[in-house]
């Protein structure tokens, strides 16, 4: 699934947070979109989630404008697994991934055994099977991502979505985390907000600041020292990680 956003511009309450983006996310690339606070980025994946309507430009899937898609079929092509989640009842983590099948059912239309084994199948790639029926509230954060992850595979959307799916989450759910989506073989299009994970796991970055595009391109093409001085205001250095041997990049403040 290509993603395409041309020339957005979104409003809140009319006051412009984004203005004239241009993004392109080629089929099974991992984008990362990065920036400091307040620079947009929430606002910018919440036009593809379809909960902001754009005060201008398109956003396109393969072509096709996707605010004018009717919702069942955007649900089809793309999948969003956002910062806190939507799951406020008692339900089990079955039952949350379950609800990943909606778009493929009809009104009165019940779960029968090809969506049973999508579940499954979704559970065991994020490695939740054997808790799938937990309650969804007693389990850890990382776990509850991992949960949504997979209600987001059972969908079986082409594109997935994420605005800062490690918010709040240890270190080693962090990197396992991302270790998984960067696994699933889609197209991705998520907000980070560590620069060292941008580096190691994105194919390509997009930087914003004050709602525009400041740079894109691949990481270690556009995180420079000098711009990440410029952007986010601390040192950088850039080189390989000792471990992985993927890009790395420390950081340091400018005192």
């Amino acid at each position: 699934m290509r993603l395409t956003i041309e020339g957005l511009t979104a409003e809140i309450e009319s006051t412009p947070i984004v203005s004239g983006v241009d993004l392109v996310a080629e089929p099974g690339e991992f984008v990362g979109l990065i920036g400091p606070n307040g620079s947009g980025k929430s606002t910018l994946l919440r036009t593809v989630y379809r909960s902001l309507r754009p005060a201008a430009g398109i956003v396109s899937l393969n072509g096709d404008d996707l605010w004018r898609m009717p919702a069942r079929r955007a649900a089809l092509r793309r999948a969003v697994v956002t910062q806190h989640g939507d799951v406020t009842a008692e339900f089990t983590v079955r039952e949350v991934v379950a609800m990943g099948r909606a778009p493929h059912k009809g009104l009165l239309e019940r779960e029968d055994t090809a969506d049973r084994a999508v579940i499954a199948d979704a559970l065991k790639r994020v490695d939740m099977l054997p808790a799938a029926d937990r309650l969804f509230s007693t389990l850890s954060g990382g776990e509850r991502q991992r949960v949504l992850v997979a209600r987001a595979l059972a969908q079986e959307a082409p594109l997935l979505v994420l605005d800062e799916p490690t918010n709040h989450l240890d270190v080693r759910a962090k990197l396992g985390l991302l270790d998984l989506i960067r696994s699933l073989g889609l197209t991705l299009l998520a907000a980070l907000h560590d620069l060292d994970h941008a580096a190691a796991y994105c194919d390509r970055v997009v930087v914003l600041k004050d709602g525009r595009v400041k740079a894109a391109g691949p990481p270690l093409e556009v995180l420079t020292p000098a711009f990440v001085a410029d952007v986010f205001g601390v040192r950088a250095h850039i080189g390989e990680h000792p471990i992985t041997g993927r890009p790395h990049i420390a950081v340091a403040s400018l005192e």
